[in-house]
C-alpha cells in the first residue's frame, strides 16, 4: 500500500505551518523548502483550508497558517480526507471468475481498517516531538 503524493504534500504543508505556528507561511516558503511545484501545494492548500485544518489570508501579507491546534489534528482524519475511504482493491470494477467465493476483499477490509486505527492514534502534534525533525524544519526554513 502506498498514499498518494497529495496525502504526502498534505503532511508536509501541516508539518511546515505547524513548526511555524507564530507566522504566516507562504506557498512559495513551502514550496522551496520542500522543492515542490507551487501549483501542487495550491491544490493541497485548498483542501485543507475546505477541511478547516488550515485558515488562508490573501494579500500582500498573506499567507497560511493551521486554523487549529496540531494536537487536534488527527492523522487518521488527515489520510482519509486526502485519501478517501476507496477499498485497496475494488472487485466490483471488473468482473471476476472468484467473486462470489474470494476472501481476499474481506482480509483487505480488515488490514485498511488496522492502517487507518493505528493513525487514529497520533495527531500532527505527536510526530512534531521529534526534536530533529522540528530542528530541521526550522533551520531549513531559516538559513
Amino acid at each position: 500500500m502506498q498514499l498518494s503524493r497529495f496525502t504526502d504534500y498534505t503532511l508536509r504543508v501541516l508539518f511546515y505551518a505547524a513548526i511555524h505556528k507564530d507566522r504566516l507561511v507562504t506557498l512559495s516558503e513551502i514550496a522551496n523548502y520542500y522543492g515542490i511545484s507551487i501549483e501542487h501545494l495550491r491544490k493541497v492548500v485548498h483542501a485543507l483550508a475546505k477541511s478547516g485544518h488550515l485558515a488562508t489570508f490573501r494579500g500582500k501579507k498573506g499567507g497560511i497558517k493551521l486554523a487549529q491546534a496540531s494536537a487536534k489534528i488527527n492523522l487518521a482524519d488527515i489520510v482519509n480526507q486526502s485519501e478517501g475511504s476507496q477499498p485497496l482493491i475494488n472487485c466490483a470494477e471488473q468482473a471476476c471468475c472468484l467473486s462470489n467465493q474470494c476472501s481476499l476483499q474481506e482480509v483487505l477490509v480488515e488490514a485498511q481498517q488496522a492502517f487507518i486505527k493505528v493513525l487514529e492514534k497520533y495527531t500532527l502534534e505527536d510526530l512534531l516531538t521529534n526534536p530533529k525533525m522540528r530542528t530541521l524544519l526550522i533551520a531549513r526554513s531559516t538559513g
